[in-house]
C-alpha cells in the first residue's frame, strides 16, 4: 500500500520524470494508493497508465488525528481497506466536524466539534446512476488549466496527457471536492467553466460533490453546478464525506459505481 503523508500542490513538476521514457509504467505495480487533495495529480497519473486508486484519505490528517482516536466514520473505511483491499460500499456518516484552527500539544486527545449530519442530497436528475468515479480536488483540478498558481503547470499537464481525454471520461461519475483554502463561488464556477468547456460535463453519467469545510460556500457551490451544468437531466449529489471535510470516507477510481440516493448508499463490485 502507498499511503501518501499530505498533499503536495507542486507535484505536477513530477510528470517530466515520469512520462518521457515511459517509467511510471513500467515501475507500476498493482497495489492500493490512498490519498486525496493535491495528490488528485497523482491519481490521474497512476489512472494514466491503468491503476485504479483509492481517493480520501492520508497519514497526517487522518491516521494522525488529534484525537485519542481516528473518527470512527473515517477509522471503519480506512480498516475495511486494510483489511479487504477495497471498499464495497459508503453510506453517509451521521456526524460531521468542524475543521480544526489549532494544532498545538494541547490539543492533542481534544475532539473536533461535532454536528448532525444530513444525508447525500441530489441536488438534480435521477435518484439512482452508475459510473466508474474520476476526478478529485476542484483547486487541483483548476490549476491544471489555469496558471495562476504556478505558470507552467497547464502546459505540462497538456503536454503529458495528464487530464483524460474526452471520450475516457464518457459515462464517468465525476468527483469534486474542495480543499482548506475554500475557493469562492466565483472560483468554484471557474473550475466548472474549465471542465464543460473541455466537454467533460457533456457526456459524464453524474456528478458527486464533497462537502465542503465547515459547510462553507456549500449553498452557493451547489448553485455554481446547477448553473454550471445547465443540464437539468444529469444528476449531481451533494454532501459526500470524502476530500477535506471530516470525517472522511474512500472512493474507489475507475471502477464501475452505482449511486443511489433512495437507500443513500454508493456500492461497488
Amino acid at each position: 500500500m502507498i499511503l501518501c503523508a499530505i498533499g503536495g500542490d507542486d507535484t505536477y513538476r513530477l510528470l517530466p520524470h515520469l512520462f518521457d521514457h515511459d517509467e511510471l509504467r513500467r515501475a507500476v505495480t498493482d497495489r492500493v494508493f490512498l490519498g486525496f487533495s493535491d495528490t488528485t495529480v497523482n491519481h490521474l497519473m497512476l489512472h494514466k497508465v491503468g491503476l485504479n486508486t483509492f481517493y480520501g484519505q492520508a497519514f497526517l490528517p487522518d491516521v494522525c488525528e488529534l484525537d485519542r482516536d481516528m473518527l470512527p466514520y473515517t477509522e471503519r473505511c480506512f480498516d475495511e481497506l486494510l483489511a479487504t483491499g477495497t471498499i464495497r460500499e459508503i453510506r453517509p456518516s451521521d456526524t460531521w466536524y468542524e475543521s480544526r484552527d489549532d494544532f498545538g500539544p494541547d490539543r492533542v486527545g481534544a475532539s473536533p466539534a461535532a454536528h448532525p449530519n444530513s444525508g447525500f442530497e441530489l441536488l438534480q436528475g435521477p435518484p439512482v446512476f452508475s459510473g466508474a468515479i474520476l476526478g478529485g480536488c476542484v483547486d487541483t483540478l483548476y490549476d491544471c488549466f489555469d496558471g495562476e498558481r504556478y505558470p507552467d503547470m497547464p502546459a505540462l499537464c497538456q503536454k503529458y496527457g495528464l487530464l483524460p481525454a474526452l471520450e475516457d471520461w464518457r459515462g464517468r461519475i465525476l468527483l469534486l471536492e474542495t480543499s482548506e483554502e475554500k475557493p469562492s463561488p466565483a472560483k468554484y464556477r471557474k473550475a466548472l467553466g474549465y471542465l464543460r468547456d473541455a466537454g467533460v460535463l457533456r457526456v459524464i453519467s453524474g456528478i458527486l460533490a464533497g462537502k465542503p469545510m465547515d459547510e462553507t460556500h456549500g449553498a452557493a457551490y451547489r448553485q455554481a453546478l446547477v448553473d454550471v451544468v445547465d443540464d437539468p437531466a444529469l444528476p449531481i449529489v451533494c454532501n459526500v464525506s470524502v476530500g477535506h471535510a471530516q470525517p472522511r470516507c474512500i472512493l474507489p477510481l475507475g471502477v464501475p459505481a452505482t449511486v443511489d440516493t433512495l437507500r443513500q448508499v454508493i456500492r461497488f463490485p
